[in-house]
């Protein structure tokens, strides 16, 4: 399967408009891991989530498969920054205590993926996957939020998205599983905001080059209804989906 590349086009805005995992998250998964030397962050993205591993392990690997995300990456001191496919890294063999992928598994190869996984995991080194599909913020804004995802997007998202949605419990996952906690992602937006991370979803800028239109901005005045005053902030929030195992 070769790489699917939704996000280069558009990176910098991805890496604008994207929201934040909590803390609470790497504090319990640093907590699982054997030692805390060395973790890989692979389909990494914009880095997000590598910054946040960096505050806890002494290096960190960040890979993605797209030059374009990480050119958008910052320096950091602990952070090895890589073009690489998830499938195939540069570590040594043994050598991670924590491998992570977040947001990215469903574009993965899986079973090419899983092998790599286990030849760079330190023995009781720890898998963990994440995503985040469809945010709440009320029932008003709620209501224009599925019309956009359901009607003019939704021939435009790829059908991998119902993996995100399900919280990857249909993809292969054949690590020692255990119970996670519940995690949430919680951002206070103004409108302006909310309205550049839906324009930042791959189904809109899809839409967008394919139309000439950008579907946010024509369903900008409903948003804007049922939001309030647009610089007020709202609790925008996402439940993860998260599983985690040993290799």
């Amino acid at each position: 399967m070769g790489f699917k590349d939704h996000f280069s086009g558009h990176a910098a805005i991805y890496a604008a408009a994207r929201p934040t995992y909590p803390d609470e998250l790497f504090d319990w998964l640093a907590a699982q891991c054997p030692s805390r030397t060395l973790a890989w962050d692979a389909g990494c993205g914009n880095g997000q989530a590598s910054l946040a591993l960096a505050d806890r392990f002494d290096h960190v690997h960040a890979t993605d498969a797209s030059a374009a995300q990480i050119a958008a990456a910052p320096a950091h001191p602990r952070i090895h920054w890589a073009v690489e496919p998830g499938e195939t890294s540069s570590l040594a063999d043994a050598s991670a205590d924590l491998v992570t992928v977040a947001q990215a598994w469903h574009w993965f190869d899986h079973p090419r993926a899983i092998a790599e996984f286990r030849r760079v995991l330190r023995p009781g080194g720890v898998v963990a996957l994440w995503t985040y599909g469809i945010s709440r913020v009320d029932a008003a804004v709620d209501a224009v939020f599925d019309r956009l995802y359901d009607g003019p997007l939704g021939p435009y998202w790829p059908p991998e998205r119902r993996h995100v949605e399900n919280g990857y419990r249909e993809l292969p996952f054949p690590f020692a599983e255990v119970t996670t906690p519940a995690f949430a992602m919680v951002q206070r937006w103004t409108l302006p905001q909310y309205l550049a991370y839906l324009r930042s979803w791959s189904a809109s800028q899809r839409h967008l080059a394919a139309t000439g239109v950008d579907a946010v901005s024509a369903m900008e005045a409903d948003f804007a209804a049922a939001w309030g005053a647009p610089e007020m902030g709202r609790e925008v929030r996402w439940p993860l989906g998260l599983r985690v195992g040993s290799s």
